[in-house]
Parts: C-alpha cells; structure tokens; sequence
C-alpha cells in the first residue's frame, strides 16, 4: 500500500485537488472463533498490518464521487459518480458497494452526511478471508464520522459498518470484522462477547515467548456472498431454533451432547456442535493467553480447524494442507481463518521454526498443484484512525 503522503496524491490526480484528510482501517485475522458471531458468542480477533487508507473531502452538492488506486483503467483512475438521495440497497455492486453502503447507512442513521470525495487505497489482500470489506467500511467510516463531526461511538460506528455490509452489499455477516478493524489494539487480540459488544485487550505478546504468528493466504478466492455462507447461518438458526434457545451461544458445552441428540437432521447437528465447541476454544485460548501458557494455544487452533472441516464443512484442500504440513513441520498448531472455502489460515509457531514450516508449506502446495502460498508473519496492529 501507498504511504498517506502517495494516497494523498493520488485523491489529487482523482478529483483535481488535496483530501481533507486521511483515515485507516487494518484488515484482521481471526485467532478462535469461527463462525460464533452471529450465534451470539465469543470471538477472539487481531488486528493486521495490511490496512486500507481512505482519503476523503466533503463536496457542496450532494454528490459522491469514489475512486480506488486498485481501480486504474490504462493508468487513470476510474471515478464512480452516485446521488445521494439515489442510494439503495442492492443498486450497485462490486467494492463501490461497499463505500456507498457506508454512506447509506450513515444517512439512514439519521447522520447528515453530504456530497464526498473519496480515493480508497488498500495492500488487504481481497478473497482472503482477511476482512478487506471491513477495512474499507471502517475507513471510510471514521472519515466521514471526523469530517461531519458525528458523535459515535467506535462500537455504533461499527454497527453502522455492519449495516451497510447486511443490507446495502447483502452480505449477512456478524459484527466481529468491523468491531476488530475499529477497536482492536497493538500487541492484543480483542475478546469480543458479540452479544453484549462487551470487549477485553486480551495481551498476546508472542515475541519474548519466543513465538510467532503465521498468515497464509491460499490465493483461493472465496466470496460471502455465496450461497454456502448463508446456508450455514440458516442451519444455526433452525438448530437453536429447534433447541429452543435465542442463540447457539446459550449451550452450555457440558450439556452439548445432551443438546444435539435432539435435533433429528444430521447436517444441522453438525452444525450446531462445531459452534457450541468454538465456544469453549475461544475460553480455553483467552485463559490460556491470559496465564502466559502461549503455546498450549497451538492445539487449540488446530481442533478449531478440524471441527471446521468436519462440522461446518468450511475448509478446502488447501486449507487442510497448510494445517497439517504446518504441524508436521513442527508449528505448535494452525486453522483456516475467515468465512472458508479458500482464503487464508493462522499458524502459531515457534520462531526457530519459521524457515522450515514456510518451505514445507511451500513445497506441499507445488507438489499438490496448487498455487503459490503467501506467507507473512504477522503482530497485533491498532485498529482505524487517523494518519493525516
């Protein structure tokens, strides 16, 4: 990604003149809790250093003009141009979507958003299951809500974000992502109750431990939006449902087994165990962390992600490679992150083992035929702000 000061230039060579400012918003990976989001439950993110940077003026008329560095047609940017009082869910697509949606949501709020002018520019890898959706809702968000001098909270402006990701784009996704791209903090992963939006900095300092963290993006492309996603939420619902509970959330673990031998279809029961055992992963991670025993975490991970596979049937084959190779090659344990079906997965390790863990990966994926894996070691980052 650029540095604010090329951003800068490129809102210049957009719209003809410099941005008012220029706003933040990291990516994530999600370290345990998959898919308990939107059952109510426990969710354990971290804030990436892939960012997206959002450089934004206010206009006097009512008109939104957005722009991307992603987006050049023979070395131009190409600008979209969308009314205010136009704005409707499920009227425009692609990653446009996004940035109106921000703004729709705003102005269904009762906000007074105006005319902008917007650049986006962004190294958040897309399809990765790293939430470049998010980043760039939460960007554009905080930008909009510093220019207009609006008065949420991180958290309302989160939801905003998610508002416009549910019902402008049409992607029913949990409040986790914008929560992590808002409030998470450095050297911290963010313990997330998304029933109460309770929040706790919860340290994960890995380097003294002699321990590091893994993102391995697949470079298979997966798409929320797909039916398969949406599927898995219905399956969740008629599971709680069917057990006569608000959310999956409100299953003790220890009465788990009692609980899903009354649910008649196998799929759904499936389903619903992977959730209710997420549950207690992201306890088990969070106490773990918290009493220093870091790298008791790494088995944890790895039982995430086979209930993943199994129960939730989220995973792919290469998914399933980097786990195992990465384990084999002496990590302390790994998981796909995300919505599945591709997309990227967290490998905690030691650092001496960093070099032989990348290259066993690497070799797995050529000998396998697929693509070529990347991989980056990651730290906790700081959530959206301000940078110029």
């Amino acid at each position: 990604m650029s540095t604010p000061e090329a951003s800068g230039e490129g809102f210049h060579r957009a719209f003809g003149r410099p941005p008012e400012g220029i706003w933040s918003a990291p990516g994530r990976v999600n370290l345990i809790g998959e898919f308990t989001d939107y059952n109510d439950g426990f969710v354990l993110p971290l804030a990436l250093p892939f960012a997206t940077q959002a450089c934004v003026a206010r206009r006097d008329d009512n008109l939104v003009r957005v722009a991307s560095a992603q987006r050049l047609e023979g070395g131009r940017f190409s600008v979209v141009d969308a009314a205010l009082d136009q704005l409707r869910p499920a009227t425009t697509s692609g990653w446009v979507s996004y940035v109106l949606g921000v703004v729709w949501a705003l102005r269904e709020a009762g906000e007074n958003i105006g005319g902008v002018e917007i650049h986006i520019d962004s190294d958040v890898p897309i399809g990765a299951g790293l939430s470049s959706s998010a980043a760039l809702e939460c960007s554009v968000a905080l930008a909009l809500h510093d220019l207009y001098g609006l008065k949420l909270s991180l958290q309302e402006l989160a939801r905003v974000a998610q508002r416009a990701e549910n019902e402008y784009v049409g992607v029913p996704t949990g409040i986790m992502d914008q929560t992590a791209s808002l409030r998470c903090r450095a050297g911290h992963a963010l313990f997330l109750d998304t029933r109460t939006l309770e929040v706790r900095q919860v340290p994960l300092d890995l380097e003294p431990a002699g321990l590091t963290l893994l993102v391995v993006n697949t470079g298979v492309k997966h798409a929320l939006g797909d039916s398969a996603y949406a599927n898995r939420r219905r399956d969740c619902q008629r599971a709680a449902k069917e057990l006569g509970v608000a959310a999956l959330r409100d299953i003790a673990p220890e009465k788990m087994d009692a609980f899903l031998a009354q649910i008649a279809d196998v799929v759904v029961r499936r389903r619903a165990r992977h959730v209710i055992s997420e549950q207690s992963r992201v306890l088990e991670v969070v106490g773990l962390l918290e009493s220093g025993r870091l790298a008791e975490v790494g088995p944890v991970l790895s039982a995430g992600h086979w209930s993943l596979r199994d129960d939730f049937e989220v995973s792919c084959a290469e998914l399933d490679t980097i786990v195992e190779v990465a384990v084999a090659s002496g990590a302390c344990g790994a998981r796909m992150t995300g919505g599945g079906f591709g997309g990227s997965a967290v490998v905690l390790l030691e650092l001496a083992a960093v070099q032989a863990v990348t290259m066993a990966v690497a070799k797995a994926f050529a000998t396998r035929g697929f693509g070529t894996p990347e991989i980056t070691e990651i730290v906790a980052c700081d959530g959206a702000s301000r940078v110029a």
